[in-house]
Order: structure tokens, then sequence, then C-alpha cells
């Protein structure tokens, strides 16, 4: 969208088509920042940072009088090639810098500035106070630390720990003594080596599979200033990754670092305005902008994939990429947010690999099939999944389910490349999979053999996979209508969709599949994905919204293992069908029970996909998409009296702007990017166009309008003909409501 930008200060004045903003950005920011008035002493209490693909946090090392610096890089995996398990092909850990003071440390402060994407702290000893700033420079692989100490605390130094390159899972087994993640004949990876050149140092982690991972740093210090640069560089199957650290660190002088502080500030001071989302609940505001900075910082076009740790990897039975729900989850906001560069590292990573994806299934059925198994690495590479009809765990609808975000991908940039190239290809193999599967009962119905849902059991006729299944379907039918493919396999999409049988359901609502009821505590959603995300069942259907609500009912009434997303699951499912009060209420459960002060989450390890999930559930409720229709204010909060939105994005790559005052809309802007048929859905009472010339014709539904937009045209609509509002930060209470305090 082309902007006027007026920049008087640092507020910034925004006019299109006569809709206004005022939004002072280093001012709001700050006022999402983390704060920490004690030291944190774990991940999931820190500071964290990251640039995509390196990553660090901050926290006093517990046991110790240190303060750890973490040295991450989602990139760093495993790669043997006779051990395609989550053992073999995870990712590894690297190593940490202490900061090891003159004096005991007594007590500290810091505060992770969101705006300027960095750190800055003190540390209090009883000799004096070491002051800390640190940053992962946005354009260059660099972890910087510039320390200032007072005259007491000069002596202070830095020591590199690094860690064994093993895999995280087998680590975090031998440290909690379980058992059940303990792989008995698993091979350590060579010890790490320590050495300098000069006045660098370096690490060299080699792996038993070929290549390895290089750590190097150096230190410059001036009086009573020390500036430590970290770099990290993994390869495989080459061993070149120490000399390209090396080089990294040896080329890099002082008087270079404020041109790289600069560009990395400059990033992300063009990263936040991509949207903007205001809420009167100021503790749910800081929330939603810290998933904001938390999802930039853990992946970027050319970076990591949102695994389930990010570049923020400890000991963890997670150290990969789940297909299950747990990637699919981290993306969700990444659309309705206007960040969609974010999610290219999820389409390439599909497009790049369709070959593994094609070896995950048995060889007979590589012909014309494909499959994502539980967990693998970056290149999708993992065990073989079992087919359906048998006593093994066929967990077959992982595919399917990311071919799924691949499609919001594609509705939200609308970006036919993406659905030529990649999606289609990918989606038309993972539906492939099914077919040698179904078998047609006495009346046609289509059945479909034993599959897995996901962490619950093996089922006849799984609704993960019936909904999917016809979701895959009706999806490629939808793709070669688009890219005018006539498709020989058309009239089997067509006979699938017709003939398949109805979701399992009972008097709970929808059962996990055929003959095995809902009937234990279980976390995941997968048996409700025809409600959400897919709405395949939805608000505009008779009896959808009273099967899904007694469904999540009886869900959430078996108490033992309600967990995180299971609160954002539910929150998300009763946005779809406009309950905001219930869907906040789920929402706040999140808050209440387990997100961490950093808005981390921690479930056995460390995890980041429930609290990005979170953030969707605010989209859902301020804005919807689904089924060719703008939702504006669709499952807002009684209590949401005001909220302000712009440039939000949905399907069909549409803009809006929106406006809600005293409980009710007020204002709407929508911005056409490319020419889509654009139906709005509204509770504004009387809208009146008042700036653009597309004209608002009324639909077949109250509350429906159709706008004539063409390419690059934008509407304003005001309620009952009022003057245009200015978008700007609404009115609540309280700010910076994680860290430590």
């Amino acid at each position: 969208m082309k902007k006027f930008l007026l920049l008087f200060s640092i507020t910034a004045w925004c006019m299109v088509a006569g809709c206004y903003s005022q939004i002072d950005w280093k001012d709001f920011m700050s006022r999402q920042d983390m704060v920490w008035t004690r030291l944190p002493q774990t991940w999931y209490e820190a500071p964290f940072m990251g640039n995509g693909s390196m990553g660090t946090y901050i926290c006093k090392e517990p046991g110790k009088n240190a303060i750890r610096v973490d040295v991450g890089n989602s990139m760093v995996h495993d790669h043997r090639k006779d051990d395609r398990s989550i053992y073999g092909r995870g990712r590894l850990l690297i190593g940490y810098f202490l900061l090891h003071p003159a004096g005991e440390i007594q007590s500290g402060n810091m505060r992770l500035d969101l705006w300027n994407a960095e750190t800055s702290g003190c540390i209090r000893t009883d000799r004096g106070e070491i002051k800390l700033r640190a940053y992962v420079t946005s354009e260059s692989p660099y972890i910087v630390v510039e320390a200032e100490a007072t005259e007491g605390e000069k002596g202070f130094t830095w020591k590199f720990y690094p860690e064994k390159a093993d895999s995280p899972r087998q680590l975090n087994a031998i440290q909690k003594k379980n058992r059940k993640h303990f792989k008995e004949n698993y091979v350590s990876n060579p010890a790490p080596q320590l050495a300098a050149h000069g006045e660098v140092n370096y690490c060299w982690q080699p792996l038993l599979a070929g290549g390895g991972t290089a750590t190097a740093w150096k230190e410059i210090r001036e009086g009573d200033k020390s500036t430590l640069i970290i770099t990290n560089a993994h390869t495989f199957p080459e061993t070149d990754a120490l000399q390209k650290a090396e080089a990294a660190v040896a080329n890099l002088q002082k008087s270079d670092l404020p041109a790289l502080l600069k560009a990395h500030r400059a990033w992300w001071h063009n990263y936040y305005p991509q949207s903007f989302v205001s809420l009167p609940d100021k503790k749910m505001e800081n929330f939603y902008w810290a998933q904001m900075y938390k999802m930039a910082s853990a992946t970027r076009t050319g970076g990591g994939l949102m695994d389930n740790c990010g570049p923020w990897l400890v000991p963890t039975p997670w150290p990969n990429a789940w297909w299950n729900l747990n990637v699919q989850l981290s993306y969700w906001s990444v659309y309705a947010s206007n960040r969609l560069e974010l999610g290219m590292p999820l389409v390439d990573a599909i497009g790049n690999n369709l070959d593994n994806l094609i070896n995950n299934v048995p060889e007979a059925y590589r012909k014309d099939a494909a499959a994502l198994p539980v967990a693998t690495d970056f290149s999708l590479t993992g065990e073989t999944v079992n087919i359906p009809g048998g006593k093994k765990k066929a967990q077959v609808g992982n595919l399917p389910w990311i071919c799924h975000n691949l499609w919001l991908q594609y509705r939200f940039s609308m970006d036919e490349s993406i659905l030529r190239n990649t999606l289609f290809p990918t989606l038309r193999r993972a539906i492939n999979f099914y077919f040698p599967f179904l078998e047609e009962d006495a009346q046609g119905r289509l059945h479909l053999k034993c599959t897995f849902s996901p962490e619950y059991g093996i089922a006849e006729d799984c609704n993960y996979d019936i909904a999917l299944l016809r979701w895959g379907c009706n999806t490629l039918l939808e793709a070669t209508r688009i890219l005018s493919i006539d498709d020989e396999l058309i009239p089997k999409w067509k006979q699938v969709i017709e003939r398949l049988t109805d979701y399992p359901q009972d008097e709970n609502g929808m059962m996990i599949g055929k003959d095995v009821p809902f009937s234990r505590s279980h976390r995941h959603y997968s048996h409700l994905l025809m409600f959400y995300p897919l709405y395949l069942l939805n608000a505009e259907q008779n009896g959808s919204k009273e099967l899904m609500e007694k469904s999540v009912e009886h869900w959430h009434s078996l108490p033992g293992n309600i967990l995180g997303y299971t609160y954002t699951g539910a929150s998300s499912l009763y946005a779809a069908f406009g309950e905001g009060d219930k869907a906040l209420e789920k929402l706040n459960g999140l808050f209440a029970r387990t997100l961490r002060p950093n808005t981390m989450y921690m479930e056995s390890g460390p995890v980041i996909e429930t609290p990005l999930s979170g953030a969707q559930c605010i989209h859902d409720m301020l804005l919807q998409s689904w089924g060719g229709k703008i939702r504006v204010f669709p499952a807002v909060p009684s209590q949401w009296g005001d909220v302000q939105f712009e440039d939000l994005r949905t399907e069909g790559a549409f803009l809006v702007s929106a406006s809600r005052k005293d409980g009710k809309t007020t204002a709407i802007r929508i911005e056409s990017l490319a020419g889509e048929p654009c139906i709005l859905r509204t509770d504004m009472t009387n809208p009146t166009v008042k700036a653009g010339n597309a004209t608002l014709t009324p639909g077949k539904e109250k509350g429906e309008y159709l706008l004539d937009l063409k390419k690059g045209e934008s509407i304003v609509l005001t309620a009952g003909g009022s003057a245009i509002p200015i978008i700007a930060p609404v009115e609540g209470n309280g700010c910076n409501s994680f860290g430590l305090q």
C-alpha cells in the first residue's frame, strides 16, 4: 500500500484516501517493552533476541555467580543419513558465554526494548556495577554485547562454554532421567574443540555425519568498556564453517558497529508499522506485540523455520519441527498481521524438499504420494509414515494440514506462483496417499481405514483425516479452476467430496473417529479441524454452532491434560462462531495457567507455538475472512469497548483498518491489493461511503455489502456519515506487563 508519510519528531502521520492514523511508534512500542526489576534465571524468564536464525537470551546462570548470554542458531542440525529419527536429524545446541564479575552479584534489572530489538540492563555486585546492552544484528550474523563497568568491576571476564553437539532430546532425557526419551544405542558426536587465532577465539563442533558448527568471537576492551562480538556458522557436508565464522569476526572492526546498529534498528522500525493493533486490555496488547516481536526474531526470508524452539534451543524433548500441530500454529498470525514475508521460509521448506516428502512414504507409494511424519529436520526428512489400516500409528494428516498454511499464504497474498509451484503439487500428492485406503460400504459411502489422531489413538474414519481429506479435495478442485489445469484426478476428487462419510459424532459432539469417542483428557483439537481452521462446518450453517459448542465444552470438561494450546484452540473456535466473550475467556486461560514471564511457554520442554497462536486468537476476534467474506469485529469481547487496528490483511489480499468506540464500529477502510471480489460483513449502523469511488451495494444477508473495488482502490465507510476517526492507540490501564517485576 502506498502511503504518504510525514515524519514530525517520532510521530508518524499517515493519510490514505481520507483515512488518518497518528501513531508515535517509539512511544507506543515502549509501552510494550518487557521489564525486569530482578534478574531472570531461566529460558522462560529471560529477555530474548533473534534475527530469524541466530538468537540469544540473557539471564543469571542458576547456581553460579555469572550472567549467561546464550548462543543459538536454528540452522544448526544433525544430518545422520542412517538415522532419520528425531535423534539423528534434530537441532543441536551450541554453547553460551558467562560474564564472570569481580564481585558477588546482588541484584540487577533489565529491559527488552521491542522497538529497537535490544536488551539493556545493569548488574549490581558488592564491588560495583556492570551495564549491559545486547542485540542480534538484523542484517548480519552477529550477537553484540556491550558492557561498561564501574571501577570495582573492571576485572570482569567473558568465557565461552560449549555444549555437547548431541541430540537435545537425548541430553534432556539424561538430565531428567527420562527413560522414555533415552535412546540406548545413541552415538555421540565428537567433542567440541576450542582454540584461538590472533584476537579471534573459536569453537569447532564436528559432526559424525560430516560438516559441523563453528562459533567465533572476539572481545574489544577500551578502558572500562567491553564489546563482545559473536558469530556462528553451520555447514554440511562441507567443513568450511570455521573459516566463514572466523573471517566474519576478524574482518569486523568496532568502527563498523554504528552502521550495523543503524541497519538493525531500521529493519525493526520498518517491520512494526506493517500493521497496528491497539486494545483497551493493555496486558493483552503487550502480549500481542511481544508475539509480533517473537515471530520476526524467530524467522525471516532465508532464515530458519519456526519450529518448536526458534533460535533459543535448550535441552528439550522437542528439538525438531513438529508437524501435527506446532508448526501450523506458529505461522497462523503472520497472515492477518500483514507480515507475509515471515511465512516464506515455510513455503520454501515445502517447495524445496518435495523429494524428501516423497521419500517419507513407503517405497510402494512414492510414484504419486507424499507425507510428513510427526517430526523432521528443516529439510523435512523424518521416519517413514505408516500406511493406514494397520496396528501401527498412521499419522497421514500432517502434510495436508501444513498445506492449509500454504493455502493461507496464497489467499492472503494472491500470489499464484505459490499455488502453482508449491501448494498444488504438494497437496495433490498428500491427498493421493489417502486414496488406496478408502473403502466403499453398501450404501456407496467412502470410509477411511485406520489412521492416527495426533497423540490420541487409532480410529477408522478418523475426524482429523476426514476433515483434511474433504478440505484437500475441495482445494485441489479450486486450484485447478484458478490455474486452468485439466487434471486427470478431478473426477476422483469430486467423487470423494460427494461420497465421503460424515464426521463421526455422538452425544458429546465430535468423536476421534468411528467407534472411538472422545473420552479422556487431551490437549490437541485435531478432531475439531472441520470447525477451525478449515471452516468446513461454520457459523453460516444451521446446527454447526451447537455442535461446535458441545464438542468444545466436552473437550474442556475432562481435566488432566488441558494445556496451553487447548486454551488458544478453544478461543479461536469460539471466535469463529462469533462468541467473543467466550473466546476471551479461553484466551485468558492461557494467561492464568501456562504463560511464562517472557511470554514463552513450557510443556515438558520449551516451545514457542502456543503464545504465537494466542496472537491469532486476537486476530480472530478482530477480523475474519473465510468463505469469501471480510468480517470486521466478528467476535469482539464485550469488555473491549474501544479497539483500533490498521492494515490487517485478509484473504483476497485486502488491507483493512477499523475503529470501534464504546462498543460500536465507527469506521472501516478497505484497500484491494489484487482486485478480488469483496463482500463486507459489519455491524456498523447505516454505513456511508466517506472516501473512495467504490460503490456499496447491500448483500443478501443483513449486515453484508458488496464492494466493487478494483486493484489499488480503497474505500472508507463510517457509521451514519460521521467523521472519519483517527487511528491511534486506545486508552487502557497498565503497560509493560511482562518480565519480572
